[in-house]
């Protein structure tokens, strides 16, 4: 095993700068065969939008139009749009003109504006927003120097109270004890649907959900203190859907509480990302329900929160997300993962590679659930040639379950899966595990080979291995790591190197 220098780190803060920057200087690599269109600032909804001169304005716009298979969009760089853009089956969505990657936002308007803001509780610090807004995975103030403390209350009984304390009410000025911390008020409503089947009523966080904001600000007006304040809004920014063959490039995808880019169904076709910039992703509330017995913290009224970079939830034949630059995701930079509940689902021809990936909770997440016997399995899985860094330091690890982190994370499922690769990776520094690759069968597993290892000495390694019999053990980063992977990973011309607690 090596040691991890200083000199050997810079090299590695080094590469991972020369990707980003091959990433955002990236050329366009979107193939138009059909119509294309165009969108710029200062275009006009009411136009053909089939020339630059003629462009249309807005996401929505371009969302709405009546798009044929071939046809692309394009977005002037330089621009910045705000919204939902929905996708079309077919449609190619990229960039045009010189300058930065166009790029995309959740929320309505920028924050930092002190007419917004009204003092609400002086004592406190306490600013409310004027203005009612989705619910808010974060704030991210001046493009990423700082973000809030998202605090969330538990809902047990009918009524809000304290996570960590069940028998307490909840009370705003009492528990935002943090410059910046955040709470978003609920708007009130409540459904009897939650995702796992409980019938009693559950507070509302739906899509057209507004409520109130309230920031601790100690400095004074939010408004008058930060030059930019960006609202992670509970929207997905690219709404793909089952839309088949989408190709999404060079676009900067950013502030969202949802999914930057969300897909979905029993199979989605060709979904391609390429050349873009996904950050600040997540934290939005997906949905409350009862309790959760898959967590030591359950128990409380559990608590989904979004979100991920790229996400295909359910089966898909030929994914392809290249050449990307993502971080700050609240979960995964890029996903692929279901859970059966009866059905059959595939899931073929996936391919990560040449990213690089940052300071999310899983750099690369993946699950196959098996709710039941099935047929349902990965095929053809390959990750390579990808750049993860520091899984489990992000803003995002101010969730619950601060034990799950990984930069391959693949929970412990039957994750039933042929021809599965992961080759040629640096996997640099985790807060928890670096991998958690576990399957029912051991030729489920993935094939691991070329791959770079840098973390703390005594921290963890993961777990890799089979569960039929038992979870498999949770391997310790060592002064024996490298045999430890040679022995148990079996990965061949692994690099490891350990990173000692003087360094």
């Amino acid at each position: 095993m090596k040691r991890a220098t200083a000199e050997y780190l810079e090299k590695l803060d080094a590469a991972a700068e020369a990707r980003r920057q091959a990433i955002l200087s990236a050329e366009d690599a979107l193939e138009v065969s059909g119509q294309t269109y165009y969108v710029s600032n200062d275009g006009d909804d009411a136009a053909d939008g089939r020339t630059p001169e003629t462009a249309w304005r807005t996401l929505a716009r371009a969302g709405a139009a009546e798009l044929r298979p071939g046809d692309g969009v394009r977005f002037r760089r330089g621009d910045l749009f705000r919204g939902q853009l929905i996708a079309r089956p077919g449609v190619g969505y990229g960039a045009y003109g010189s300058g930065d990657k166009p790029k995309l936002y959740a929320w309505d308007f920028d924050l930092a504006d002190p007419e917004l803001w009204e003092l609400w509780d002086g004592a406190h610090h306490i600013w409310r927003l004027k203005v009612r807004t989705l619910d808010a995975g974060t704030l991210v103030f001046n493009g990423g120097e700082a973000h809030c403390r998202k605090l969330i209350p538990s809902y047990l009984n009918g009524r809000f109270v304290c996570r960590d304390r069940p028998d307490v009410p909840f009370d705003v000025a009492a528990e935002m004890t943090r410059d910046l911390d955040l709470f978003c008020a609920w708007c009130g409503r409540t459904t009897t649907a939650p995702s796992r089947g409980e019938d009693f009523p559950i507070p509302d966080f739906g899509p057209d959900a507004l409520g109130e904001l309230y920031l601790r600000c100690d400095a004074g007006n939010p408004g008058e203190v930060w030059r930019s304040i960006e609202l992670l809004a509970k929207r997905h920014l690219i709404r793909v859907g089952e839309c088949d063959n989408v190709h999404i490039d060079n676009l900067c995808l950013r502030y969202t509480g949802e999914h930057a880019i969300a897909a979905g169904g029993s199979c989605v076709r060709g979904l391609t990302v390429t050349n873009c910039e996904i950050g600040w992703i997540g934290g939005s509330i997906q949905h409350y329900f009862g309790t959760d017995p898959n967590y030591p913290q359950g128990g409380r009224g559990t608590v989904t929160r979004y979100g991920n970079g790229v996400e295909i939830y359910g089966g898909c034949d030929g994914y392809r997300v290249e050449n990307c630059w993502i971080y700050q995701c609240y979960d995964a930079g890029i996903t692929h993962q279901i859970s059966t509940f009866g059905r059959t689902y595939h899931l073929d021809h996936v391919r990560y590679t040449g990213n690089l990936v940052e300071n999310c909770v899983y750099s690369i997440e993946y699950f196959l659930e098996k709710t039941e016997p099935g047929e349902s399995c990965m095929t053809d899985i390959e990750i390579d040639n990808n750049l993860l860094r520091f899984s489990g330091f992000g803003w995002g690890q101010q969730r619950h379950n601060t034990d799950t982190p990984a930069h391959i994370k693949g929970w412990s499922y039957e994750n039933t899966a042929h021809d599965f690769r992961i080759h040629d990776n640096l996997f640099d520094r985790a807060a928890y595990r670096m991998l958690h690759l576990v399957a029912k069968e051991p030729e489920s597993l993935p094939e691991m080979s070329g791959n770079v290892y840098v973390q703390h000495l005594g921290a963890t390694l993961g777990q890799y291995g089979a569960n039929r019999n038992g979870e498999p053990e949770m391997l310790i980063f060592d002064n024996q790591a490298d045999e430890t992977i040679a022995r148990i990973l079996k990965d061949a011309g692994a690099e490891v190197y350990e990173i000692e607690p003087d360094d």
